[in-house]
């Protein structure tokens, strides 16, 4: 296809001018057919940047230089009209003057390049839950990527029609080529400096610049479907999440569909393709990081997953901790920053097993293979944030209704993250505003996903609702968001809200592996099953000061190694001390970021814990 053959007068105008301040050699609209993905794969296999797999069939490795391996948090913009309208926690600069500097970078920048016109949906095609855009790029990998994670194609343009609204996505990778200049088998990315991944949340505009890496290129992924969608959610009353969306089918049959909202890197893909460790439950998987939810007939929420694909974190993916994602990546993927071994496969930390022989590492070194499947920490093959795109379609627990263009009722939401102390295995809300008060407050340890300073890793910080990178307006109005949406809706018909810990720790206790007092993975059944049952209104939990949680003998604990059901009454007791020291963390130094944007029900729900604390 061809500029010409666009037919819409907004983006055909939207393109063009594009077109004139880039200066790219060609310009694709991309048709989404699988003959296009390979064109542009093998295109990438004879420039040096994708490597084919010999035991993953239809399978490409890409690696990245060391400066574009994860999001970068501090080069991320809201730019709103007004800076109050970001809020304290997104980085802000005034619209005109980060257009004025953009289109500095932008101007020349596809010389040598073909400019790639991708129309994709966000969601399935038609749903009245889905959203359209455009992304312009200079990078045959976001295409592939995008393929793989979006609806892309002619499709999308026949829905748009002549006059449909789209959210325009514009990016580049920065460095322009020279008449005869190659890439010559590098990553092509800009300087750190002059990296920016852009929103103008008004103008429902998206501009990134320097950065190929994936949430920072792919911009139907993070950008799109959280910070713009969520400006987008709020004005038109419905939850654009960072949550996955499971299916869950009880030994009788029953069936509820649940939503989990955790940060980067702390179990959502695990916990979405779930293996239950309890008798007659079964998971299935809607989606694996966000959740697009809008009030249905009925008064219920119901969910679509607006991704097509998982964008997985590799390192620690295995058998053991999530076998359906490996599976899902057998064929048709696309790995970054993986290890390559000797006979043509992928390798990383913590996938269960050796490699043999020498390993080309994510920085292209051949070295030796270690004997386990771990590495001393800063000398490991595969990057800690390596990613692995895979079709969701592939998944083999992929549910039926994952495409349904209705959604799917949720009936519960889940919260948590790496706590080591303090947050027990479950707790439950007492009412909804209860619940967005929790969703307030989750900390978790910070991961490889989510910075590029290693000395960073493993620290703890607030991330709000999971969301804190991704919302593209002010936190404190978006706590009131939800409290306005539980303030519309029918008590009743709302899903029930949940705190969940997998991560509690005992490093003093030698049995425990790596300390943790929870097995996690298959094992979390046993807790999605009480959570179930409180769905259905059963009488399984006790009153306590931080809220609902599991009566004795509750948890289904049967075939639990014994070591794990020592720790029971620990992690399902309430620590008074540490959520005290909770209280003041939260009162000193969390709520106050929000001055009058903290909605006065979340101070009251801080007064009641403390009480109630006070009081055991």
């Amino acid at each position: 296809m061809t500029i010409n053959d666009i037919k819409h007068a907004k983006i055909k105008a939207w393109v063009e001018e594009v077109v004139k301040m880039c200066e790219p050699d060609d310009v694709y609209v991309c048709d989404g057919t699988a003959a296009e993905y390979d064109r542009l794969m093998n295109k990438m296999v004879e420039a040096g940047l994708a490597t084919p797999l010999a035991k993953k069939p239809h399978s490409h490795l890409f690696r990245s230089l060391p400066s574009d391996v994860a999001r970068v948090e501090g080069r991320t913009y809201i730019a709103s009209v007004k800076e109050e309208d970001a809020g304290p926690t997104n980085n802000w600069i005034d619209p005109k003057e980060l257009k004025a500097t953009m289109t500095g970078l932008y101007t020349g920048c596809m010389k040598g390049r073909t400019m790639y016109v991708i129309p994709f949906c966000m969601g399935p095609v038609g749903s009245p839950i889905s959203k359209n855009g455009i992304e312009i790029t200079d990078s045959a990998y976001v295409v592939c990527n995008m393929h793989i994670m979006t609806r892309v194609g002619t499709q999308v343009l026949d829905v748009l029609g002549t006059d449909g609204e789209f959210v325009p996505c514009l990016h580049s990778v920065g460095k322009p080529l020279a008449e005869g200049e190659t890439d010559g088998g590098i990553w092509p990315c800009a300087d750190v400096e002059k990296k920016y991944i852009s929103h103008f949340p008004e103008e429902r505009l998206i501009w990134s610049f320097g950065s190929g890496y994936g949430g920072n290129a792919l911009l139907g992924k993070k950008c799109f479907a959280l910070r713009i969608a969520t400006v987008i959610a709020r004005e038109e009353g419905w939850l654009a999440e960072h949550m996955l969306i499971l299916k869950l089918t009880s030994p009788e049959g029953d069936v509820k569909y649940v939503t989990g909202a955790f940060p980067s890197a702390c179990g959502k893909t695990n916990l979405a393709m779930l293996i239950p460790t309890i008798p007659g439950w079964k998971v299935e998987t809607i989606g694996d990081d966000i959740a697009w939810m809008k009030f249905g007939k009925d008064g219920r929420l119901y969910a679509i997953n607006p991704e097509a694909g998982f964008f997985g974190v590799a390192p620690a993916t295995s058998t053991d901790s999530n076998k359906h994602a490996l599976i899902s990546a057998e064929k048709n993927t696309i790995f970054t920053n993986c290890a390559l071994t000797e006979d043509g496969d992928i390798w990383w930390e913590g996938i269960g097993y050796p490699a043999k022989g020498e390993l080309v590492d994510w920085k292209g070194n051949k070295r030796p293979a270690f004997e386990k499947d771990k590495a001393p920490k800063g000398e490991e093959m595969a990057h800690p944030n390596a990613r692995f795109t895979a079709p969701a379609g592939q998944c083999p627990c992929i549910a039926s209704e994952w495409e349904d263009p209705k959604g799917v009722p949720i009936s519960a939401f889940l919260f948590g993250g790496r706590r080591p102390s303090t947050v027990p295995l479950v707790h439950q809300s007492r009412n909804w505003n209860h619940g967005v008060f929790l969703g307030s407050i989750v900390g978790s340890e910070i991961t490889a996903a989510s910075t590029i300073d290693a000395s960073q890793v493993g620290k703890i910080r607030r991330d709000p609702f999971a969301n804190l990178p991704f919302c593209g307006y002010n936190m404190g109005d978006y706590f009131q968001h939800w409290v306005n949406i539980g303030a519309k809706a029918d008590q009743d018909k709302l899903p029930k809200i949940f705190y969940v810990n997998w991560f509690r720790k005992d490093d003093n206790n030698d049995k425990l592996p790596g300390g943790f007092m929870w097995p996690g993975y298959g094992d979390n059944s046993r807790v999605l099953a009480w959570i179930f049952d409180r769905c259905n209104g059963k009488d399984n939990f006790i009153d306590t000061a931080i809220g609902y949680m599991p009566k004795e003998g509750a948890i289904n604990l049967d075939g639990l190694e014994d070591v794990y059901k020592e720790q029971i009454p620990a992690i399902t007791s309430v620590d008074k001390e540490g959520w005290l020291k909770e209280i003041k963390d939260i009162r000193e130094n969390h709520y106050p970021k929000f001055g009058a944007h903290l909605p006065k029900e979340l101070s009251e729900q801080l007064d009641i814990l403390e009480s109630k604390l006070n009081n055991m």
